[in-house]
C-alpha cells in the first residue's frame, strides 16, 4: 500500500468572525475563513501581491473553542485537511466546496486594544464555556514573560537584571 498525505498549514487573519452552529445530534461545528497574502516582485521589479481565501469548519470541543477565541481581523496559525463536499442546491443543481477541516487552531497575534486577558481565562469545567487550548494559554504566557522581560530590561541596568527572572507562578492565569 503506498502512502498518502492531506495536510494543510496555513498562516493568516480572519475575514469575519466565526459562526458556531450545531448539527441536530448536538455536535458543535465552526465556519470561518482566514485570507493568506502572498507578494513578489516580477522579472522588471514590479511588486505583485496575491491574497487567497480559504473556508474551514471546525468539530466538536475545537469549535467551541475557536468561535470564543477568534475574531474577525486575528491571526492565527491552523493545522488541517482538505475535504471537498457536494450537495444539492435547493434550485436543484449539483453543488461543491473544498475547504479546510481544523485539527489545530492556535492564536498568534497579541490581545487586541480593548481586550483583557480575563476574556481568556474560563473555567474548564464550566458546562457552556470552554477554556482555550493549552497551546494558546502557553503562547500567551510566553507573550506576558516577554513583555515583562522587556519593561524590567529598559528599566534596568544588565548586571541588575540578571538575578531576576520571572517564574510561572508569577503570571496572573
Amino acid at each position: 500500500m503506498t502512502r498518502s498525505l492531506n495536510k494543510v498549514l496555513l498562516i493568516g487573519n480572519l475575514t469575519r468572525d466565526p459562526e458556531l452552529r450545531y448539527t441536530p445530534q448536538g455536535t458543535a461545528v465552526c465556519s470561518f475563513s482566514i485570507a493568506t497574502n502572498r507578494q513578489w516582485a516580477t522579472d522588471s521589479g514590479e511588486k505583485k501581491e496575491d491574497v487567497e481565501f480559504h473556508r474551514l469548519v471546525a468539530w466538536n470541543k475545537l469549535a467551541e473553542i475557536c468561535a470564543q477565541l477568534l475574531k474577525k481581523g486575528r491571526k492565527v496559525y491552523i493545522e488541517g485537511r482538505l475535504q471537498t463536499r457536494n450537495w444539492t442546491g435547493q434550485d436543484g443543481s449539483q453543488r461543491s466546496t473544498t475547504e479546510v477541516v481544523v485539527t489545530d487552531m492556535i492564536l498568534l497575534d497579541s490581545k487586541r486594544e480593548g481586550e483583557s486577558l480575563e476574556e481568556f481565562d474560563v473555567p474548564a469545567h464550566s458546562e457552556d464555556q470552554v477554556a482555550p487550548p493549552e497551546e494558546v494559554v502557553e503562547a500567551q504566557k510566553e507573550d506576558v514573560i516577554q513583555d515583562v522581560e522587556t519593561s524590567e530590561a529598559e528599566e534596568q541596568s544588565p548586571k541588575d537584571n540578571q538575578d531576576d527572572s520571572l517564574k510561572e507562578e508569577d503570571i496572573p492565569f
